[in-house]
């Protein structure tokens, strides 16, 4: 069994590698969205590895393996089979790549080595809750399980619902107003942040557990200022215009709540 600091280490080398890898692939497609599917595949596969080399209760490395695993490969195929595989590049990467020009894979050797330290980092309530020795399942555990399944249906039926809108011709140059995105810009955002708050709350009662809190904090920041909705409503006033203008006056940003009459 390995120690929580070596766990980590061991994914900071191998995800350092297979980011590398991934750099040296976009530029062959010239698609730096595989960064994503390579970030979400790296989570999957660390509950999964920290759960397999912890000396923790046995059960609950199970849920650790059984909730990250299946969250991040999931995610990774999803990202894969919908993005990557479209032959088009994500509109938040094919803006850099026109902005930055000859600079940009010099931006992008940076940008995919700092995605390997982060799911190292956020690899922590994984290893924390797979190392926890007490007998499982209490009441936390259950908690987060509950937590992570409401949440990921919530990311599901989202994702089901923009899946949709799209698929309807009518709906070419406008915004998804349909369902959990009524009360949310950005619901599947919003349940895959609650993903992490459950991934905190199942290792909160292990030794030094409050550090887990950190990781739903720093995904929140992400989401909030960085990498999740700015990039994303700049590409959507870039296509959308003045009806995402409008969407943007109504509706809430991140925590869903009863949209707001439209200005006349």
């Amino acid at each position: 069994m390995l120690t929580i600091p070596l766990q980590l280490g061991v994914i900071g080398a191998f995800m350092a590698a297979a980011m590398l890898a991934l750099w040296a692939l976009q530029i062959r497609r010239r698609d730096a969205g595989v960064v994503d599917a390579g970030w979400a595949a790296g989570l999957g596969l660390a509950a999964i590895f920290c759960a397999a080399t912890a000396p923790g209760d046995p059960v609950r490395r199970a849920i650790v393996a059984a909730l990250g695993g299946v969250w991040g490969l999931r995610l990774a195929w999803h990202i894969v089979s919908d993005r990557v595989l479209s032959g088009k590049e994500d509109g938040r990467y094919a803006d850099l790549r026109d902005r930055l020009g000859p600079r940009l894979n010099a931006f992008l050797l940076f940008f995919f080595q700092a995605q390997a330290l982060l799911v190292a980092l956020l690899a922590v309530p994984f290893a924390l809750a797979a190392a926890d020795p007490a007998p499982a399942p209490r009441a936390l555990d259950v908690a987060a399980v509950s937590l992570w399944l409401i949440a990921k249906a919530g990311e599901t039926i989202a994702d089901e619902q923009l899946k949709a809108f799209k698929r309807d011709p009518a709906s070419r140059g406008r915004t998804c107003r349909r369902g959990l995105w009524r009360y949310s810009r950005h619901p599947n955002y919003f349940f895959e942040w609650l993903i992490w708050c459950a991934y905190a709350m199942l290792a909160l009662a292990a030794p030094f557990g409050a550090i887990a809190l950190a990781a739903p904090a720093l995904m929140l920041l992400l989401v909030l200022k960085v990498t999740g909705i700015p990039p994303t409503e700049r590409q959507a006033l870039k296509s959308r215009g003045d009806d995402y203008r409008d969407y943007q006056r109504t509706t809430s940003a991140f925590f869903p709540w009863f949209p707001k009459k439209a200005a006349r």
